[in-house]
């Protein structure tokens, strides 16, 4: 008898179809409450995969074509990154304190053996920066004569340096941890060669102009790296495959973040640090003020910290506040 009542109706269904969305609607809504019965008393029958099988078309035509939100993006960056990042600001803290410990750890080996600089940097780049330092102009690493090509090469290897850093958690953290070590060194030691030679301060306002994103960029990604591998270690009430393909899916959208940033480092270390080398070029090329690498060294490192630590605690918490009074609201309401 449901057969019979109802298998015309499902030919119609599965065979003519409807541009009519308040009649695809009912027709869903109708295979929906066919199934749920087909389920519960033939649930190992053809009938049953037959109902599900028009229902299931119905509704990836629905889906199918579905437009997002013209705001979808400015959602994604304004509350899902953030939120998303939230989760992670213990993991952020430690790859901070590590990535710092070792670049401590280049200082205090370039203090003890001068050797160990050229160890870490290579002979050839501590000879042309001393040589660059000979001649007055310390800076002269960063100028090139063609500074698109620079920016396209430098965007392209610090995304790719980014990446490995990434995927270095898939071997639980290692790969991760191999490359900030190598990095922290270089970064150490690079500062620690200014520094003895009295160029500190001007080291920092010109390094530091890209130098503040790109760093700290190359942070993010590490931590990104060691959410992967907090996913593969400690799974915790997931499966150890289903907490796997959740880090995975959290650090690629860590990485999304990270696309801008680098692109902006190395635009800046392309033009404006350029720029800012010949401000200290003995023969008195155009530079850049002193007071304009300020003002965006400063508003690199407010956005980093703004970003990826204040607004996602300010969010979280506005969100749980909202939360707290939907809750208080409907326990008034049942009163």
């Amino acid at each position: 008898m449901f057969i019979k009542k109802n298998v015309d109706k499902w030919n119609t269904y599965q065979h003519s179809k409807t541009n009519d969305p308040d009649e695809t609607a009912e027709r869903f809504i109708t295979l929906v409450d066919d199934l749920s019965y087909a389920k519960t008393f033939y649930p190992n029958s053809k009938l049953t995969r037959w109902i599900n099988g028009i229902a299931a078309d119905i509704y990836q035509s629905i889906y199918r074509n579905k437009k997002e939100k013209y705001n979808r993006v400015f959602t994604f960056w304004k509350y899902e990154l953030p939120l998303l990042f939230k989760k992670y600001h213990k993991i952020l803290l430690f790859t901070f304190l590590v990535f710092l410990l070792f670049v401590l750890i280049g200082v205090f080996g370039s203090i003890k053996d001068e050797s160990f600089i050229r160890g870490v940097l290579s002979d050839s780049y501590v000879d042309a920066t001393e040589d660059n330092i000979a001649k007055g102009d310390p800076f002269g690493i960063y100028k090139s004569d063609n500074p698109f090509t620079m920016f396209v090469y430098i965007a392209m290897n610090n995304s790719f340096v980014a990446l490995m850093m990434v995927t270095g958690g898939l071997l639980t953290g290692v790969g991760t941890l191999y490359l900030m070590w190598q990095n922290g060194l270089m970064l150490g030691c690079f500062q620690y060669m200014f520094f003895a030679k009295g160029l500190g301060l001007k080291s920092v306002m010109v390094i530091w102009v890209h130098g503040t994103l790109e760093i700290l960029a190359f942070v993010i990604a590490s931590t990104a790296g060691f959410i992967i591998a907090q996913g593969i270690l400690f799974p915790g009430t997931f499966s150890r495959t289903a907490s796997f393909k959740s880090s995975v899916k959290d650090a690629l959208k860590v990485m999304i973040i990270l696309v801008p940033v680098f692109i902006i480092a190395a635009f800046f270390e392309s033009y404006v640090t350029h720029l800012m080398s010949n401000t200290f070029d003995k023969e008195d090329n155009f530079g850049l003020p002193v007071w304009v690498s300020g003002i965006i060294l400063l508003l690199s490192l407010s956005f980093i910290i703004w970003y990826f630590v204040i607004y996602p605690i300010r969010l979280h918490n506005k969100n749980e506040a909202l939360q707290k009074n939907s809750s208080k609201n409907l326990t008034l309401r049942k009163i």
